[in-house]
């Protein structure tokens, strides 16, 4: 008899802050739904980390909807992934405590996060969350016997935490944990500011003409584009000095799937005027049938939460048995 060989968990998940950028659906959205016919995937609104800071809490329940929301319109399927809100599944906040109580002062304090988000803030009141959230992290990924996780370069430090965690308490307590791996994309490129090229797009930057949204209009993505930081040379290539060029071309080569080597020979002795409105061109293509199917959904409040309520149920049962011979392994009596 053949034994169906079980597909590998993947497990992450976007704190619900602003809109879903460009640079986010490009370098992992649009590689979630390759991934979702291949591994068993659970992702969720991050709704718990997001309280690190203070939130309104009508707007933070606005924004995890409409968060949910984005993910179904860039193809993520909730019948063939388990999609939930964060704090509607209790044992990641069960869980985080108990690895808190295996965790460190000195390891969370070298934090890279935390030493940026705190930096200059030494007179302010600065949360315990913030300082310990890495830790509700790990709860996040080991609850689910995750076996990859989509990750960038910003949150290695914290993958590491949950695998040093997860070592640590088999180590101790005997085998409980899986211990996960990194996924690092075979395609997908780092999308950079269109206004400091430098510096990686973010859907919390202050200026709006440094980001594009999966939800702009498409005459809001054409005059972003347009304005976009280039350089005063006007040859379409890679090079130094040349950050703000070689960003189009990753967000065109991203889309259209040509490589840097084509771009630069389709667009030899062209303007960058010429290139712009194509790089436009193809982003405003490839964000329509998203934004449309975005618009729709919005307006079935019914079928959204019947989504986030079956991925809850769905996310409760997935994590019973990790959390159950967890209670068991550190000696609480079972109920």
């Amino acid at each position: 008899m053949e034994t169906v060989e079980r597909k590998k968990r993947i497990f992450s998940g976007i704190q619900p802050s602003g809109h879903i950028t460009i640079g986010n659906y490009i370098g992992a959205l649009k590689n979630w739904v390759k991934l979702q016919d291949e591994y068993d995937c659970a992702y969720c609104v991050v709704d718990m980390h997001a309280i690190t800071v203070r939130q309104t809490p009508a707007d933070l329940r606005k924004r995890c909807l409409d968060f949910l929301t984005q993910y179904i319109a860039c193809g993520l399927d909730p019948q063939k992934n388990i999609m939930f809100m964060q704090s509607h599944n209790p044992a990641h906040a069960e869980l985080a405590w108990i690895l808190m109580c295996n965790s460190y002062m000195g390891e969370l304090s070298r934090m890279t996060q935390f030493k940026d988000k705190t930096k200059n803030k030494q007179n302010e009141s600065i949360g315990a969350g913030l300082f310990t959230y890495p830790v509700l992290m790990a709860a996040d990924i080991l609850l689910y016997g995750t076996d990859l996780v989509p990750v960038g370069i910003d949150q290695m430090q914290h993958l590491e935490l949950a695998r040093d965690l997860a070592i640590r308490f088999n180590n101790y307590y005997g085998e409980t944990f899986t211990v996960p791996e990194g996924y690092l994309s075979k395609t997908g490129a780092k999308i950079m500011s269109l206004q400091e090229p430098t510096k990686k797009m973010s859907k919390s930057d202050e200026n709006p003409k440094a980001y594009i949204t999966i939800t702009d209009e498409p005459d809001l993505i054409v005059k972003k584009i347009k304005s976009a930081v280039t350089d005063s040379d006007m040859c379409i290539c890679r090079g130094e000095g040349k950050e703000g060029i070689e960003n189009l071309m990753s967000i065109m080569g991203a889309i259209t799937g040509k490589t840097f080597e084509e771009i630069e020979k389709e667009y030899q002795g062209k303007n960058y005027g010429v290139f712009k409105s194509d790089v436009a061109e193809c982003v405003v293509e490839e964000l329509r049938p998203v934004r449309e199917r975005y618009l729709q959904l919005q307006s079935d409040k019914a079928y959204l939460e019947q989504v986030y309520k079956a991925g809850a149920e769905k996310a409760q049962l997935a994590s019973r048995k990790i959390l159950r011979k967890v209670y068991k392994k550190v000696g609480f009596i079972e109920k």
